[in-house]
């Protein structure tokens, strides 16, 4: 449905490629008729909306208040397209997900699924993203819905559901901790350790924990791969840091084990899912976010009968 000029899917396409290039090759169509669309935008608004770098182009401060408004027309008319499918009879549209990497694996393909056997004409794209990089993603229109663990409150978000799970160590089935219920933070450096670098939740989750230990603590290996970390711990190299969400199949098969840390009582991970704020949502997506809080449900649920 393009009932809009040409100039505002142009400029929505340049804004996300950083270059007029690579947006004609996204829209099948000549650079210079791209171009001349942005003169034209650039003439009618009476500045200019990108600054021409060597390294591409970036918005202006005019350019950005005008990127908010394509962005909410642009979601809005997808939203009016998916209704009017609705009308007669069949879901359509196009849906984005950035979520954490351990969540891609785990949770979405569940919920992909069944997705697909409700409305099989909707195409789904899913792109691990680090969870402080997923409001930006939302915020820009490059993701309709984020899932992210442990984010501040942000005006441009909206919490659509949310679940908390518990922090803990995980190791090889025949690690020392293993065994146990939960496990102070300090027992855990008096084996080598995994640690999450500062760009993860999770860094940020254990530092206040971090800050209170009385003793010197250098780390095995630090990473930001979440996938990496679980590796390493289940080939007994050491013990890291995660929640149970992502693991939930190789505890199953005894191939990893997660004990809960105790910091003078748990460290909780809240694990959100998230929309632009003020977002009227097409069908679709609300079809998906409904999936989205079931299956978060269900994991917490199953969390605490594991507990119990």
């Amino acid at each position: 449905m393009r009932i809009h000029a040409a100039a505002i899917l142009y400029f929505d396409a340049v804004r996300r490629a950083g270059s007029i290039r690579e947006a004609a090759r996204r829209l099948n169509v000549a650079s210079s008729a791209v171009n001349r669309q942005i003169l034209k935008l650039e003439a009618e608004v009476g500045t200019p909306l990108f600054e021409r770098l060597a390294s591409g182009i970036r918005l202006t401060s005019a350019g950005e208040a005008l990127a908010r408004h394509v962005l909410v027309v642009l979601q809005d008319l997808e939203r009016a397209r998916s209704d009017i499918e609705g009308l007669k009879g069949a879901r359509i549209g196009h849906v984005s997900v950035a979520a954490v990497e351990g969540v891609c694996g785990a949770l979405l393909p569940a919920v992909i699924g069944r997705l697909r056997e409700r409305t099989p004409r909707v195409t789904i794209s899913a792109d691990p993203m680090g969870s402080f990089a997923i409001p930006k993603a939302i915020a820009e229109g490059d993701a309709d819905v984020g899932i992210a663990f442990s984010l501040p409150r942000q005006s441009e978000l909206r919490q659509v559901a949310v679940a908390r799970f518990r922090l803990g160590a995980v190791v090889a089935p025949d690690h020392p901790l293993a065994g146990r219920d939960k496990v102070g933070l300090s027992a855990c450096f008096d084996y080598p350790v995994i640690m999450p670098s500062g760009d993860l939740s999770i860094a940020q989750l254990l530092a206040p924990a971090m800050a209170r230990l009385s003793r010197h603590v250098q780390p095995a290996v630090r990473s930001s791969s979440i996938e990496l970390m679980r590796e390493l711990a289940e080939r007994g190299i050491g013990l890291a840091f995660q929640t149970r969400v992502g693991l939930e199949r190789l505890i199953d098969e005894k191939r990893l084990v997660h004990v809960p840390l105790d910091a003078g009582g748990p460290i909780w991970c809240d694990l959100g899912i998230y929309v632009r704020a003020g977002r009227a949502l097409p069908s679709t997506l609300d079809l998906l976010l409904q999936l989205l809080g079931e299956e978060l449900r269900n994991r917490e649920a199953a969390e605490r009968a594991a507990g119990a």
